[in-house]
């Protein structure tokens, strides 16, 4: 090879590794996004600061109902990790291909309960027959949306095998996330609502009237996984960390139980 031409190779080849080293860095550099069920808002977002505070990388989180989350991943959002409150929305991502493989893991688990406003006089306990219309008098129920939020999804389950549905589906309040049901019942909009046990847990402005038996509803699982094509080190590392002793601690602190 003439010694010009051997020149112009060494250097197109040194621009080559300048350019995928300044790719590489620029991609270590961006925050690693993370589209989480809305019942985890506080939770996932310890769970981020644990992350970043131990120089592990950076993270990002955009809560919503697990639904509007997979449909926003499913029109293009630029999620790399995905964790729902039920299977439902994982399957509907898996059936349009658009997980990595291998990476769909079972992560938490919650339970089902019936809240009040603080201070609200006692009820219960929560079986079939109960008065739930009397309880509610003039009010409403608020629910995540059964027709897409997995809180209200589950709700309709547990009112359904109680014998209740049918009396409650008219009277329910429908809120979008099952963060936006607990707030109508914090505020005093609703006199009973029905969230996850971790939801009731981070606020004094509710009473738990009772827990939902587990046998009323389908097992509440979060399922989490990586979206197709984000098995790259910054979103592996994230998913890895999710999975491990410290975000479990984390997780605990707030009421789930960790698979």
């Amino acid at each position: 090879m003439p010694l010009n031409k051997y020149f112009r190779f060494l250097a197109a080849l040194a621009l080559a590794c300048c350019l995928s080293l300044v790719s590489s860095l620029a991609l270590a550099a961006k925050p690693v996004m993370v589209f989480a069920a809305a019942s985890t808002t506080n939770a996932v977002s310890d769970a981020i600061k644990a992350y970043q505070a131990a120089g592990k990388g950076k993270a990002v989180a955009s809560f919503a109902s697990s639904s509007t989350l997979a449909k926003q991943i499913a029109h293009g959002a630029p999620a790399q990790v995905y964790l729902s409150a039920n299977e439902k929305w994982m399957n509907y991502l898996a059936e349009k291909k658009l997980l990595e493989p291998g990476t769909r893991v079972n992560l938490l688990g919650n339970r089902l309960v019936l809240i009040a406003p603080a201070g609200s006089k006692e009820r219960g306990p929560i079986k079939a027959g109960m008065p739930l219309m009397q309880w509610l008098g003039d009010g409403r129920l608020a629910v995540g949306d059964p027709d897409h939020v997995p809180a209200g999804m589950y709700a309709k389950q547990a009112l359904k095998s109680l014998g209740l549905w049918e009396k409650a589906e008219p009277r329910l309040a429908r809120a979008a996330n099952v963060r936006a049901a607990l707030a109508l019942v914090e505020r005093g909009e609703a006199p009973l609502g029905i969230v996850y046990s971790t939801d009731a847990a981070i606020t004094p402005k509710v009473t738990v009237v009772g827990v939902f038996p587990e046998s009323s509803h389908k097992p509440i699982v979060y399922p989490l996984a990586l979206l197709k094509g984000q098995a790259r080190p910054p979103a592996k590392a994230f998913w890895q960390f999710m999975q491990g002793d410290e975000a479990k601690s984390v997780f605990k602190k707030y009421g789930f139980s960790v698979r």
